[in-house]
């Protein structure tokens, strides 16, 4: 495969590589890695130190989605010149919430062969220890950085029904994990995966205030790679009866309507929606 010439373009492979242990790559990558004539890395430094751990030789360039377009153009050059490539992030499986969508778009519309060669993926792996369910779900990937805007991003999510999977920096998981507590209601289940196949492998589970709460007392679930998991939500087979309707009103004589729709939604396990409309026909004079 390598030093391929002539006979029609070469083959784009995107190859997963280890999020952590080392020992969960697989025997196929490793050939492909050997035998492709140029690695593409998103962080070159960081992917010399997996090819020397594996005494692979092939030589590495670097690709990220920061690449312009001209050198995006000259991979795809190389590619039907007949050269294969292999595509790689710095852990896990490109183009989940890492590098490499420009460059396969531009492959497959050169008719270029896209082959994947599967393994570690976080999303995949921390989903599968989660406990939550896991026949329909959506990867939302980070949030965004500033708070309003994710709570904004939070608040179109509330009603989503299916298992939600983000991703998540350190610096970030406190103010991330309140937010989700104030957009999805403190009981909503919740599970933090850190540092999934590392050493100090860590996988929380409970509540989202419990979660919270423990990320708030120990600085050490505030370290490494993470991993949130939010059940979806569940619409309950309830109505505003007299009780609801008697909890609401105390609710309105104290608090502005939207905060007296979201706390009667986390007691009642109705609809935030449902009762802020009734609040708003309600609401005292």
């Amino acid at each position: 495969m390598k030093n391929s010439t002539g006979g029609g373009a070469g083959t784009l492979y995107v190859v997963a590589t280890p999020i952590g242990n080392l020992g969960d790559i697989s025997e196929r990558a490793i050939d492909v890695l050997n035998s492709v004539d140029v690695i593409a890395a998103e962080d070159t430094r960081h992917s010399a130190r997996l090819c020397q751990h594996f005494s692979i030789d092939t030589p590495l360039k670097a690709y990220h989605d920061y690449s312009d377009q001209a050198h995006s153009e000259a991979m795809i050059g190389q590619l039907q010149n007949g050269k294969n490539i292999a595509l790689i992030s710095d852990a896990g499986t490109p183009l989940i919430s890492d590098p490499g969508y420009r460059l396969v778009k531009l492959a497959r519309d050169a008719d270029i062969n896209v082959v994947p060669i599967p393994g570690a993926c976080a999303m995949a792996a921390a989903l599968s220890v989660a406990g939550l369910p896991s026949d329909r779900f959506c990867f939302e990937g980070f949030l965004p950085a500033k708070s309003g805007q994710r709570l904004n991003y939070l608040q179109a999510l509330l009603e989503e029904e299916r298992t939600m999977i983000f991703y998540e920096a350190p610096h970030r998981i406190e103010d991330s994990l309140a937010a989700m507590v104030d957009v999805f209601g403190a009981e909503r289940d919740l599970v933090l995966a850190r540092e999934i196949t590392k050493t100090y492998e860590t996988v929380l589970a409970g509540s989202a205030q419990q979660v919270l709460s423990r990320v708030q007392e120990d600085p050490n679930q505030r370290k490494g790679e993470m991993v949130v998991l939010v059940k979806g939500f569940e619409a309950k087979d309830k109505q505003i009866d007299a009780k609801v309707e008697h909890m609401m009103r105390c609710l309105l004589a104290q608090l502005p309507v939207k905060q007296a729709a979201q706390i009667g939604a986390e007691i009642s396990g109705l609809r935030k929606k449902e009762l802020y409309q009734w609040a708003l026909d309600n609401k005292p004079d």
